[in-house]
């Protein structure tokens, strides 16, 4: 070998750096460049054999070598089948649970990895270290990131995660209040003391009497600190319940009310308008009004004007406290960064999928193919496969180690509530059977008794009772049992069936004034601030202004984006159908 040659040649010690590092990202390689070794048997072979096909080859690669976890590459078919345009996503979903189910399959998922890491928690804290220590400021504080972290995970998760929060700020608040109820009762004693000195009875016994009062106070809450908890603690279970109605996403019933929209207008080949961007279109600015209203409202019924101020020393311990648990949290790593990054992607590509008719991203496949599950889907599939960390740092320090993915197949398992979807079936299926058996058209038929009323009118009513009757029921089982009578009743009535179906399923989240009406009702009384009187003198009227604001919403800016009041074209031949039976009824 000539001098200097191995100069030249890569040392030993940095092929094997290499080596660590392409061992590090196997499963990453291996799931890019699987789809591209393969992509001459789409190239080259026409019909939708060679499309199977190689859906099926990458599959089977993907289970033998299990570079993503085996239940996460059974999600596949949801993105290949439409991608190669074999199937539509709708169709595949099908065959799984449908395609609503699987839209939430994958937002439950992102919200898990959100969880996962912590990210609500840093952007609660955070909120509240902007919005200053004053009472009404921390409520707010402690409803604005409540009420957005709901709209894309668990209601009850959100919930269960400020209550501890608030408690600890509350916590701080009283202890400030007993040690200058302490600083006063020693300067007191020290004046009665004087007062012995000078011979002044009359002022002794006055100073007396008001050591006894703080002494008093400090056994028993005060009333200002006791309203101030019951504000706190209600204006989040409020706010949880207002952020679940503005997503798609958001709970429950939204999912099966767009589950049984879609049946619907399937069954007459017509496309369901109801999309993530039309949802977000139509009931974010009803959740946001209402959770304005919420955070007013309990300012007048605890708070009160006179109790707004903190002094400076409840302020900074206030403030020491939150920025104490912030710092806790440590710096942004770049996992955090990543599910964040993965999180708004998410809702770009639910967003501009379909912009109303004017364009989106949706357009770009054959029509009718890719569904909101699709970016659902592939999303959550990214957060099993995305490293945490940078792959040629961590191969570095961990030899012979794979790159952990942003979210653990373990961890999914544990933190999704797969049980959701089995009660989200179990809606769909109650939905169907009402249809089936005719149920939902002799109630429907009952119901046209209203008909002379005002639509308007007729929807008030009927929003009025599912939010009463939520207080007591499952949000879940009662949108499950109105949905296929409130479409019957709409088609009798010669209306677009979403005219019912709509604020009705939104109207069961609007359960404000008994802690059984919903899980973040529950679980802010089980910390024991709240009494159910509380709760139902103050979700009461909450209750009725969010139902104005529905249906407000219902007949103006509604009607713009769905045409509530105008039949769709793919319903007015089965509506002459309707008609004749609605006649038999009568």
């Amino acid at each position: 070998m000539a001098p200097g040659t191995s100069s030249r040649l890569p040392s030993r010690k940095s092929c094997r750096h290499l080596l660590n590092l392409i061992f590090s990202v196997r499963n990453i390689l291996l799931i890019i460049i699987t789809p591209i070794i393969l992509l001459p048997i789409l190239l080259l072979v026409e019909g939708n054999e060679a499309k199977c096909a190689y859906c099926i080859i990458v599959m089977a690669i993907y289970w033998i070598t299990e570079a993503l976890p085996i239940a996460v590459t059974s999600l596949l078919p949801i993105i290949m089948f439409p991608m190669v345009g074999l199937l539509s996503a709708k169709d595949v979903s099908n065959k799984y649970l449908n395609d609503t189910a699987m839209l939430f399959v994958g937002g439950l998922i992102v919200a898990a990895a959100i969880e996962y890491w912590n990210i609500h928690k840093r952007l609660a804290l955070r909120v509240l270290m902007l919005v200053g220590s004053e009472p009404r400021w921390l409520m707010f504080g402690m409803m604005l990131p409540t009420w957005f972290l709901s709209m894309w995970i668990s209601n009850t998760a959100t919930t269960a995660m400020m209550i501890p929060i608030a408690n600890a700020v509350l916590v701080q608040l009283k202890e400030t209040r007993d040690l200058e109820n302490t600083d006063i009762e020693d300067e007191l004693v020290v004046q009665v003391e004087m007062s012995e000195q000078n011979g002044s009875l009359k002022e002794k016994d006055q100073k007396t009497n008001k050591i006894e009062r703080l002494s008093q106070n400090e056994k028993t809450e005060s009333p200002e600190y006791l309203r101030m908890c019951k504000a706190l603690s209600l204006g989040i279970a409020y706010a949880a319940n207002c952020g679940g109605v503005a997503s798609l996403t958001g709970t429950n019933p939204n999912v099966i009310m767009k589950g049984v929209a879609d049946k619907i207008f399937q069954e007459r080949n017509g496309t369901s308008p109801v999309t993530f961007a039309t949802w977000i279109q139509f009931c974010l600015p009803i959740s946001a009004i209402v959770v304005a209203f919420i955070w007013l409202w309990l300012q007048f019924v605890f708070l009160r004007c006179r109790t707004t101020k903190s002094t400076p020393e409840q302020a900074q311990r206030v403030k020491d406290v939150i920025r104490r648990e912030y710092s806790k949290l440590g710096p942004v790593s770049f996992a955090q960064g990543a599910v964040i990054a993965h999180f708004v992607l998410l809702a770009v590509l639910w967003i501009t999928r379909d912009l109303g008719g004017v364009g989106g991203w949706g357009r770009i496949f054959p029509p009718k193919t890719v569904t909101d599950s699709t970016p659902s889907i592939l999303i959550s599939i990214s957060l099993f496969l995305f490293p945490t960390v940078i792959p040629w740092r961590f191969s570095g320090k961990h030899h012979s180690k794979s790159v952990p993915a942003l979210l653990p197949w373990k961890a999914a398992e544990k933190m999704v509530p797969w049980g959701v979807v089995l009660l989200l079936g179990g809606g769909f299926a109650l939905a169907h059977g009402s249809k089936v058996s005719g149920l939902s058209d002799w109630l429907g038929c009952e119901l046209s008794v209203f008909k002379d009323f005002e639509p308007w009118v007729m929807n008030l009513v009927l929003c009025f009772i599912v939010a009463a009757a939520t207080e007591v029921t499952s949000n879940t089982a009662i949108c499950s049992l109105m949905m296929p009578i409130m479409s019957e009743l709409a088609l009798t009535l010669g209306v677009n069936p979403l005219y019912f179906m709509f604020p009705t399923a939104i109207a069961t989240s609007f359960a404000f004034m008994l802690p059984v009406a919903t899980p973040p009702n529950a679980v802010v009384f089980s910390y024991g601030y709240v009494k159910v009187a509380d709760m139902a003198m103050a979700g009461l009227l909450i209750n009725v202004v969010a139902v104005f604001v529905l249906v407000l919403g219902t007949e103006t800016w509604g009607e713009a984006i769905f045409g509530f009041h105008t039949l769709p074209t793919v319903f007015k031949t089965a509506n002459i159908t309707n008609s004749n039976s609605a006649l038999k009824c009568v």
